[in-house]
């Protein structure tokens, strides 16, 4: 990091208040040059709104911005980059069917006459690409390319534009532990050129591998700062929440018995015919985890919708302790013991406008002790969400609430406790803690291990390899729609998991 006194960025003070939510009180902190300056913070603790106010997609009700010791107003983004402030969003802005040159230049093209002087821009991209250390061929097809080529091209857009402060959001949400790794001895070689990077994300272990210093939000404040060095997991994720937090699971070894879930050969199609699932087969036994490990959108969704009846089935059979479940209709299937918590909340597994109490209910609101015939039974169906609301420590003013207004730390105890309450042979949870807080992650983490301790056969997936290395007890991991292989977690480590999910069946001879 550099000696250099002056911040490179200096933020005073910023506040910015929306309807009914303070998303920002008075945050101060600064970024030095050659820094890498980390952020931390749960869902909902105002770091994306202070980036966007950074970038200038937002105006900052309060506060001062000082670049370089001056003070300045981004107004949009096209003053940010001309200030030297560029920002890689989660959400890649490329055009697919376009060249990595041309992606880079849109807006800033060269031209030749009248004529656009690609040549040119493409030398341009070839010397940024060397560099940083980014390997991008500067005429390939952006669609045609890797996830982690196409956040680099992303990543070679701001350089273009000569920034020398980069703000990075959540930039290894869609990596390969190898990507990750790569990123990081980008983001390093960026800092020892003397530029500066704003780290966001949720993952501690790469907050303490790769920042200079790190901030901590929490409900829109900076709670703390703190120093790698001197920092843990544990203390950072206790600044994050107010308290100590256990974020290893405790579990015994599994004792896992007889087959619960058998899946042969399922194959998946699309409308166009394109193969979404190709020929995949498993199996999860009860008193067992099995993870399913992969870069989102390699077949998992897909494959749980499969199973639960969601998604039409070209070839296959999914079968419930030997009973054939293939292509059986959603109820059927919940009503044969299968659990399931999807990995859209809000549009799958909640109805938004229904209070707490009629979500709770919403898998068996026709069954006695709720029904009667016709008739619903409102004293059993209040009752029973107040017991849930108490065991699963809903945090809610009421039984009355409406999901809706709920945080989604909230929203999935709503569900997790919906589920899990029921008599279930088989839980299927995708993506059960994205998006939520450290403490409500701890207590899904240890519902989800107390299912398969009381013989509940678990399928669990996850975009999160750490949540997968945690709970699982085999892995199996997926790429392009099949099953790369399954074995135990005893024998899966990042490396050998992340070959996998890049679609590498074995680790090169002389690695």
């Amino acid at each position: 990091m550099s000696n250099t006194d002056i911040p490179a960025l200096e933020v005073r003070d910023i506040t910015k208040q929306f309807p009914g939510v303070l998303a920002n009180d008075h945050v101060s902190f600064t970024l030095m040059p050659g820094e890498i300056h980390a952020f931390l913070g749960e869902n909902g603790a105002g770091k994306s709104t202070l980036m966007n106010i950074l970038y200038g997609l937002y105006d900052p009700d309060e506060g001062e911005i000082l670049i370089d010791g001056q003070l300045v107003k981004i107004k949009n983004s096209a003053d940010a980059i001309r200030m030297g402030l560029g920002m890689v969003h989660q959400e890649y802005a490329l055009v697919d069917t376009l060249t990595v040159t041309e992606n880079i230049m849109l807006g800033t093209e060269m031209h030749n006459g009248p004529l656009l002087d690609s040549r040119r821009a493409s030398q341009r991209v070839k010397a940024l690409s060397e560099q940083y250390g980014l390997k991008v061929p500067p005429d390939a097809i952006v669609g045609e390319l890797p996830v982690g080529v196409q956040q680099r091209v992303e990543i070679l857009k701001a350089l273009y534009r000569n920034v020398r402060m980069l703000i990075l959001d959540e930039p290894t949400a869609v990596l390969t532990p190898q990507e990750a790794d790569d990123l990081f001895r980008v983001m390093k070689e960026f800092a020892a050129q003397g530029k500066s990077i704003i780290f966001i994300t949720h993952k501690l272990r790469e907050v303490l591998a790769i920042a200079d210093r790190i901030t901590v939000l929490r409900r829109g404040r900076v709670v703390g700062t703190a120093l790698p060095a001197e920092s843990t997991d544990r203390s950072l994720a206790a600044m994050m929440v107010g308290r100590e937090v256990v974020l290893q699971v405790e579990k015994k070894p599994a004792s896992p018995g007889a087959v619960v879930l058998a899946v042969d050969g399922l194959t998946v199609r699309d409308d166009r015919g394109l193969t979404l699932l190709n020929n995949v087969s498993l199996e999860v036994r009860a008193g067992e985890v099995l993870g399913i490990a992969g870069v989102q959108g390699n077949g998992q969704t897909e494959l749980v919708e499969a199973i639960t009846g969601l998604q039409a089935i070209a070839s296959g059979q999914v079968r419930l302790l030997e009973q054939d479940i293939t292509s059986r209709s959603p109820r059927t299937i919940t009503e044969q013991g299968v659990a399931y918590i999807p990995e859209d909340r809000k549009g799958t597994g909640l109805v938004l406008s229904y209070s707490i109490t009629d979500n709770m209910v919403l898998s068996s609101y026709y069954k006695p002790p709720f029904a009667s015939g016709l008739t619903m039974n409102e004293q059993a169906i209040r009752a029973n969400a107040e017991k849930l609301i108490k065991t699963f420590d809903v945090r809610t003013p009421s039984a009355d609430t409406r999901a809706g207004s709920l945080s989604g730390g909230n929203q999935q105890k709503i569900i997790v406790a919906r589920e899990f309450t029921r008599d279930n042979k088989l839980l299927i949870a995708a993506q059960p803690t994205r998006g939520i807080d450290v403490g409500s992650i701890e207590f899904i983490h240890r519902s989800i291990i107390s299912q398969r301790d009381s013989g509940v056969a678990v399928l669990l997936v996850s975009a999160e390899l750490d949540e997968v290395l945690s709970l699982a007890d085999r892995i199996a991991v997926m790429y392009h729609g099949e099953i790369m292989a399954t074995l135990p977690a005893a024998e899966a480590t990042r490396e050998r998991i992340g070959l996998l999910m890049a679609g590498v069946q074995q680790e090169p001879a002389n690695a």
